[in-house]
Protein backbone atom coordinates (compact mmCIF):
# COMPACT_ATOMS: atom_id res chain seq x y z
CA UNK A 1 0.00 0.00 0.00
CA UNK A 2 1.37 3.11 -0.81
CA UNK A 3 1.57 5.95 2.32
CA UNK A 4 0.72 9.50 2.28
CA UNK A 5 4.00 11.96 2.94
CA UNK A 6 2.99 14.77 4.76
CA UNK A 7 4.83 17.76 3.70
CA UNK A 8 6.96 19.79 6.18
CA UNK A 9 7.31 23.30 6.79
CA UNK A 10 11.21 23.36 6.64
CA UNK A 11 11.58 21.62 3.57
CA UNK A 12 12.34 23.86 0.31
CA UNK A 13 8.99 24.23 -2.13
CA UNK A 14 11.03 22.72 -4.66
CA UNK A 15 10.86 19.71 -2.73
CA UNK A 16 7.66 19.43 -1.68
CA UNK A 17 6.60 19.82 -5.31
CA UNK A 18 8.44 16.07 -6.06
CA UNK A 19 6.70 12.91 -5.00
CA UNK A 20 9.06 10.79 -2.58
CA UNK A 21 11.23 7.93 -4.11
CA UNK A 22 8.75 5.01 -2.71
CA UNK A 23 5.55 6.46 -3.96
CA UNK A 24 7.49 7.30 -7.47
CA UNK A 25 8.56 3.86 -7.64
CA UNK A 26 4.77 3.00 -7.13
CA UNK A 27 4.04 5.10 -9.95
CA UNK A 28 6.62 3.58 -12.43
CA UNK A 29 5.09 0.02 -10.91
CA UNK A 30 1.90 0.82 -11.86
CA UNK A 31 2.35 2.34 -15.30
CA UNK A 32 4.60 -0.73 -16.00
CA UNK A 33 1.43 -3.05 -15.04
CA UNK A 34 -0.93 -0.86 -17.45
CA UNK A 35 0.89 -1.32 -20.32
CA UNK A 36 0.82 -5.49 -19.81
CA UNK A 37 -2.59 -4.89 -18.81
CA UNK A 38 -3.17 -3.44 -22.26
CA UNK A 39 -1.78 -5.67 -24.22
CA UNK A 40 1.88 -4.26 -24.46
CA UNK A 41 5.29 -5.80 -24.50
CA UNK A 42 6.98 -3.46 -21.44
CA UNK A 43 9.67 -4.64 -22.12
CA UNK A 44 10.37 -3.69 -26.07
CA UNK A 45 12.87 -0.73 -26.71
CA UNK A 46 9.84 2.51 -27.20
CA UNK A 47 8.18 1.54 -23.92
CA UNK A 48 11.49 0.57 -21.49
CA UNK A 49 11.76 4.03 -20.14
CA UNK A 50 7.81 4.75 -20.08
CA UNK A 51 6.92 3.76 -16.70
CA UNK A 52 9.47 6.35 -15.49
CA UNK A 53 8.60 9.26 -17.65
CA UNK A 54 4.65 8.82 -17.04
CA UNK A 55 5.60 8.58 -13.29
CA UNK A 56 7.59 11.73 -14.08
CA UNK A 57 4.94 13.53 -15.72
CA UNK A 58 1.78 12.25 -13.39
CA UNK A 59 4.31 14.09 -10.49
CA UNK A 60 4.16 16.94 -12.05
CA UNK A 61 0.42 17.18 -13.45
CA UNK A 62 -0.75 16.22 -9.52
CA UNK A 63 1.88 18.67 -7.95
CA UNK A 64 -0.71 20.77 -6.70
CA UNK A 65 -1.04 18.59 -3.63
CA UNK A 66 1.92 19.16 -3.01
CA UNK A 67 1.70 23.10 -2.63
CA UNK A 68 0.34 25.82 -0.25
CA UNK A 69 -1.15 29.30 -0.86
CA UNK A 70 1.02 30.72 1.48
CA UNK A 71 4.45 29.46 -0.67
CA UNK A 72 2.77 30.44 -3.62
CA UNK A 73 2.06 33.91 -2.66
CA UNK A 74 5.12 34.40 -0.91
CA UNK A 75 4.10 37.53 0.82
CA UNK A 76 3.17 39.33 -2.50
CA UNK A 77 0.03 41.09 -0.94
CA UNK A 78 0.37 44.91 -1.18
CA UNK A 79 -0.95 47.87 0.59
CA UNK A 80 -3.20 49.80 -2.51
CA UNK A 81 -6.21 52.36 -2.24
CA UNK A 82 -7.34 50.79 -5.80
CA UNK A 83 -11.23 50.35 -5.44
CA UNK A 84 -12.11 49.16 -8.88
CA UNK A 85 -12.27 45.67 -10.59
CA UNK A 86 -9.60 44.12 -10.63
CA UNK A 87 -9.59 41.42 -14.06
CA UNK A 88 -6.62 38.62 -15.55
CA UNK A 89 -7.93 37.10 -18.15
CA UNK A 90 -7.14 34.14 -20.21
CA UNK A 91 -5.08 32.39 -17.58
CA UNK A 92 -4.19 29.40 -19.23
CA UNK A 93 -5.00 25.60 -17.32
CA UNK A 94 -4.27 22.59 -17.27
CA UNK A 95 -6.10 19.89 -15.55
CA UNK A 96 -7.14 15.94 -15.21
CA UNK A 97 -10.75 14.86 -14.76
CA UNK A 98 -10.50 12.77 -11.62
CA UNK A 99 -13.17 10.55 -13.41
CA UNK A 100 -11.05 9.58 -16.27
CA UNK A 101 -7.86 10.61 -15.73
CA UNK A 102 -7.56 12.67 -18.85
CA UNK A 103 -6.58 16.28 -19.43
CA UNK A 104 -9.21 18.95 -19.78
CA UNK A 105 -7.77 22.30 -20.85
CA UNK A 106 -8.75 25.89 -20.83
CA UNK A 107 -8.86 29.50 -19.54
CA UNK A 108 -9.55 30.93 -16.78
CA UNK A 109 -10.52 34.61 -15.94
CA UNK A 110 -10.18 35.74 -12.23
CA UNK A 111 -11.24 39.48 -10.63
CA UNK A 112 -11.41 41.15 -7.38
CA UNK A 113 -12.51 43.62 -5.92
CA UNK A 114 -9.44 45.25 -3.67
CA UNK A 115 -10.43 46.09 0.08
CA UNK A 116 -6.83 48.14 0.77
CA UNK A 117 -4.61 44.96 -0.32
CA UNK A 118 -3.58 43.70 -3.99
CA UNK A 119 -1.82 40.84 -4.80
CA UNK A 120 1.00 40.11 -7.37
CA UNK A 121 -0.17 40.09 -11.08
CA UNK A 122 1.63 36.26 -11.86
CA UNK A 123 0.40 34.83 -8.39
CA UNK A 124 -3.21 34.86 -9.82
CA UNK A 125 -1.60 32.34 -12.22
CA UNK A 126 0.09 30.58 -9.90
CA UNK A 127 -2.95 30.29 -7.71
CA UNK A 128 -4.95 28.43 -11.15
CA UNK A 129 -2.17 26.58 -11.19
CA UNK A 130 -2.38 25.05 -7.48
CA UNK A 131 -5.73 23.68 -7.70
CA UNK A 132 -5.30 22.49 -11.58
CA UNK A 133 -2.29 20.22 -11.21
CA UNK A 134 -4.89 18.53 -8.81
CA UNK A 135 -7.41 15.29 -10.23
CA UNK A 136 -10.61 17.51 -10.00
CA UNK A 137 -13.66 18.59 -12.16
CA UNK A 138 -14.05 21.99 -13.50
CA UNK A 139 -17.16 22.98 -11.12
CA UNK A 140 -14.63 22.16 -8.04
CA UNK A 141 -12.13 23.93 -9.39
CA UNK A 142 -13.47 27.02 -10.30
CA UNK A 143 -15.07 27.35 -6.92
CA UNK A 144 -10.98 26.63 -5.35
CA UNK A 145 -9.91 29.32 -7.03
CA UNK A 146 -12.37 31.91 -6.05
CA UNK A 147 -12.26 30.80 -2.22
CA UNK A 148 -8.74 30.92 -2.14
CA UNK A 149 -8.16 34.05 -3.43
CA UNK A 150 -10.91 35.78 -1.07
CA UNK A 151 -9.10 33.95 1.81
CA UNK A 152 -5.75 35.09 1.07
CA UNK A 153 -6.81 38.30 -0.25
CA UNK A 154 -10.09 39.86 2.04
CA UNK A 155 -11.24 41.30 -0.98
CA UNK A 156 -14.82 42.88 -1.21
CA UNK A 157 -15.32 40.28 -3.96
CA UNK A 158 -14.47 37.92 -6.39
CA UNK A 159 -15.08 36.44 -9.42
CA UNK A 160 -13.81 32.88 -11.49
CA UNK A 161 -14.89 31.93 -14.61
CA UNK A 162 -13.52 28.96 -16.29
CA UNK A 163 -13.82 27.74 -19.77
CA UNK A 164 -12.74 24.26 -20.55
CA UNK A 165 -12.65 21.81 -23.33
CA UNK A 166 -12.22 18.10 -21.68
CA UNK A 167 -10.75 14.87 -23.78
CA UNK A 168 -12.93 12.60 -21.78
CA UNK A 169 -15.70 14.06 -23.51
CA UNK A 170 -13.93 14.44 -26.99
CA UNK A 171 -12.06 11.59 -27.39
CA UNK A 172 -14.35 8.51 -26.10
CA UNK A 173 -18.31 8.47 -24.86
CA UNK A 174 -20.11 10.87 -26.86
CA UNK A 175 -16.74 12.20 -29.09
CA UNK A 176 -18.06 15.74 -29.55
CA UNK A 177 -14.76 17.86 -30.49
CA UNK A 178 -16.77 21.74 -30.18
CA UNK A 179 -18.21 21.71 -26.79
CA UNK A 180 -17.18 24.26 -24.07
CA UNK A 181 -17.90 23.96 -20.41
CA UNK A 182 -18.14 27.10 -19.14
CA UNK A 183 -18.41 27.16 -15.01
CA UNK A 184 -18.25 30.73 -12.64
CA UNK A 185 -18.48 31.35 -8.94
CA UNK A 186 -19.11 34.72 -7.80
CA UNK A 187 -18.53 35.85 -3.92
CA UNK A 188 -19.25 38.89 -2.33
CA UNK A 189 -20.18 42.33 -4.10
CA UNK A 190 -20.02 40.23 -7.55
CA UNK A 191 -22.99 38.24 -6.03
CA UNK A 192 -24.50 40.45 -4.01
CA UNK A 193 -24.72 43.47 -6.18
CA UNK A 194 -26.14 43.30 -10.05
CA UNK A 195 -24.66 46.20 -10.89
CA UNK A 196 -20.92 44.81 -10.19
CA UNK A 197 -21.57 42.18 -11.44
CA UNK A 198 -22.65 43.10 -14.73
CA UNK A 199 -19.58 45.33 -15.42
CA UNK A 200 -17.55 41.88 -14.74
CA UNK A 201 -19.15 40.12 -17.27
CA UNK A 202 -19.06 43.40 -19.78
CA UNK A 203 -15.18 43.30 -18.92
CA UNK A 204 -15.18 39.32 -20.35
CA UNK A 205 -17.18 40.19 -23.50
CA UNK A 206 -14.12 43.41 -24.31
Amino acid sequence: MVRNTAITEDLPAETRNKIDQENLEALEEAYRNLLEAIGEDREREGLRRTPIRAARALEFLTQGYRQNLDDIINEAIFDSDASEIVLVKDIELYSLCEHHLLPFIGRAHVAYIPNGKVIGLSKLARIVDVFARRLQIQENLTTQIAESLMSCLEPSGVAVVVEAKHLCMMMRGVEKQNSVMKTSCLLGVFKEDARTRSEFLSLLKD
